[in-house]
């Protein structure tokens, strides 16, 4: 008795290899219930389906209606079509194999996930199916994994975009501060007077002042980009078209541009600050960029509010406009530009759409050479758009 308990139980590094596959019914047992796949065997002539035990299990069949049991009705309605679409191309010999990954309902009211594979193994004399057999297998811990992954992909996705548009507004939209520092002190260097060195300093407090602001909404939105969403808060149009104008009065004063402001002050949004501040300051400092040369620049910003609660903003002004004919595919394009301006850099309208559709948004041009160029906008007034 001693000698067998001290005896050591060893695995050999060899084995003898059996190419006979005719397994006992133990052994397809064990493989079947240690592996919870489930086995149907689905004869066409008589509409008699065999479940095993596995399968039974999986499908979630109750033995008291099993004879009643209707499987189209368990499958999910989005999944019906691809489901039966696959089978259909197998018994049409399109596909070597039956193979559907879809939901079913369980018996609480909630869906699983499962995988079915099957296969013809008899047909008649003019190539019908009679036998299918398959396999059934519950995927929910699968599909909900792989759900989870694509949940974190898009929020990391979200946070890359918007760390994206972040960054080009800093690169593209500070460039406007920056010229206007450079030119206000090239005035101030070139001034004649007190007076007119009094009046370049009080332009330059207000740039300096709308700069700081945008810096100071710039950190407080970068410091919240892991959050899950883009910050929002009840933001007046008209208030911040106001500030934009303030912002442009140096290249407005320049150009003797008029820029009248229509929207009405009672409309409000549920939007990014940054965004859209972003969005007017581009659209209205390309409408005095390219104005035309042989007219006083007007731009003109007006709303209109939609019975569905979406406010419509179009900026239109009376400039070089574009040939849509020729650029109108690559008008939002990134670095694409147009006119052969030496200071463009194709970011501007980019970003805007970018920033447009991201706060739920859309933006439409309508344009004609020498004629001007009308931007319309949409943006949605409810606190949580959809």
């Amino acid at each position: 008795m001693n000698d067998i308990l001290e005896r050591k139980f060893t695995i050999n590094d060899k084995v003898d290899v059996n190419l006979d596959l005719n397994y006992d019914k133990y052994t397809s047992q064990f493989a079947l219930e240690n592996s919870n796949i489930g086995v149907w065997d689905f004869n066409l002539e008589t509409n008699y389906v065999n479940y095993s035990k596995e399968a039974i299990e999986v499908l979630g069949i109750n033995n008291m209606d099993f004879n009643q049991y209707n499987w189209k009705k368990t499958v999910h309605p989005d999944d019906i079509d691809n489901l039966l679409l696959n089978l259909t191309k197998h018994y049409n010999k399109e596909a070597p194999y039956y193979i559907s990954e879809h939901r079913i309902l369980r018996e609480n009211g909630t869906y699983k996930w499962i995988k079915e594979s099957g296969r013809v193994v008899k047909r008649d004399d003019f190539g019908n199916p009679q036998r299918i057999i398959g396999t059934v297998c519950d995927i929910t811990e699968r599909k909900e994994k792989e759900s989870q992954i694509a949940k974190n992909l898009k929020i990391i996705t979200n946070q890359n975009n918007r760390l994206q548009n972040f960054a080009h507004i800093v690169t593209h939209n500070l460039k406007e501060y920056a010229g206007n520092f450079e030119s206000l002190l090239e005035f101030y260097d070139s001034a004649e007077s007190n007076e007119e060195k009094d009046e370049i300093i009080t332009h330059l407090k207000a740039v300096s002042g709308s700069l700081s602001k945008t810096i100071t909404n710039l950190n407080e939105i970068v410091s919240k980009q892991f959050a899950t969403k883009l910050e929002r808060e009840s933001l007046c149009i008209h208030k911040y078209i106001e500030s934009t104008i303030k912002l442009l009065n140096l290249e407005i004063s320049s150009k003797k541009a008029i820029i009248n402001n229509n929207v009405d002050p009672n409309i409000i949004i549920y939007a990014n600050r940054s965004y859209l501040e972003s969005i007017i300051q581009n659209l209205a400092s390309n409408a005095i960029k390219y104005s035309h040369p042989d007219r006083t620049p007007v731009l003109n910003i007006d709303s209109h509010i939609q019975e569905d609660g979406v406010v419509t903003i179009t900026v239109a002004d009376n400039g070089i406009g574009i040939d849509l004919e020729k650029y109108g595919k690559d008008i939002f394009g990134l670095y694409r530009t147009f006119h052969g301006n030496d200071n463009a850099e194709g970011v501007g309208l980019y970003l805007t759409k970018n920033q447009v559709e991201t706060l739920g948004g859309t933006i439409k041009i309508s344009s004609k050479v020498n004629v001007g160029t009308t931007f319309t906008l949409t943006m949605n007034m409810k606190k949580n758009p959809a």
